[in-house]
């Protein structure tokens, strides 16, 4: 591990590297619409974000910055911001590639360090975070912070993930009826070491950076840490579905999202708006 940073960071880092390829390839990151110009979001975002013409993004964890440009095309000026170096290189590559270098720019920072990389404080009219982003981050407080520091008064937070109540589960602990089992306590504050060896993604190989470190962070935590930072809940949405195939036994429906095969047992992702006022 690199002495200069915590063994979370480097591990998950080397991780994120190894996986950009692999999704450029996979069918759930397809990018023909994006390279259309017609790129979307998930239903859940589409129906909630709103439009964006106009207005000055801030898109924190962007990967390589599929969603990132789907934003630029419709016309906001948008800053995505990722650790991981490959993840950079293939979203500025995306960007001269579709013209749209000039309404998004990817700056390569921990979310953390994010103020000192991108020195540009309550300068944005959004925040966008989605989908498997804070459960890879030790402190929910940190990261509540950095988004409040960036926000300009008026502007808002749109955060859509996977709920955290079903990160206590998983298919390593898979019961005879082909439910996920018990995987990780709800209020653990220990961090969720795997060593998953493939791509969520289904279709990839093995990967070679296997370990990864990740945290449950309650949804009151999630709430209240946005609080103390000084932002304002405007709303909270719990959802049936999820983008991806979190368990082997979710159904995918028409809509492209993933549920419980028989009854909606427990909430599969939340969405929210915080303002700063």
């Amino acid at each position: 591990m690199n002495g200069s940073q915590p063994d979370w960071l480097s591990a998950n880092r080397a991780n994120w590297d190894e996986r950009v390829p692999l999704h450029l390839k996979a069918h759930s990151y397809d990018l023909r619409l994006l390279r259309s110009g017609r790129g979307n979001l998930h239903p859940i975002e589409e129906a909630e974000i709103g439009p964006v013409d106009g207005l000055r993004l801030l898109h924190l964890q962007c990967h390589f910055g599929r969603d990132t440009l789907t934003l630029a095309q419709r016309g906001a000026n948008v800053v995505g911001v990722d650790f991981s170096g490959e993840a950079i290189t293939m979203a500025r590559r995306l960007a001269a590639e579709l013209g749209l270098d000039q309404g998004a720019r990817f700056v390569r920072a921990d979310v953390y360090a994010t103020p000192e990389v991108l020195p540009e404080p309550a300068s944005f009219d959004r925040v966008f975070v989605t989908w498997g982003a804070i459960n890879w981050l030790p402190d929910i407080l940190s990261w509540a912070t950095v988004v409040a520091h960036f926000l300009k008064p008026g502007g808002a937070l749109y955060l859509a993930e996977h709920h955290p109540a079903i990160f206590v589960f998983d298919d390593e602990t898979k019961t005879s009826d082909g439910m996920p089992g018990w995987f990780w306590p709800y209020f653990s504050r220990e961090a969720c070491i795997s060593q998953a060896p493939t791509d969520y993604t289904g279709d990839a190989p093995r990967l070679r950076n296997a370990p990864t470190y990740e945290w449950i962070h309650p949804l009151g935590a999630i709430v209240t840490a946005l609080c103390e930072s000084g932002l304002t809940l405007k709303w909270l949405h719990e959802h049936d579905a999820l983008p991806w195939r979190a368990f082997s036994c979710l159904q995918l429906g028409k809509d492209g999202l993933w549920r419980w095969p028989d009854k909606p047992w427990l909430p599969m992702s939340f969405s929210l708006w915080a303002e700063r006022i």
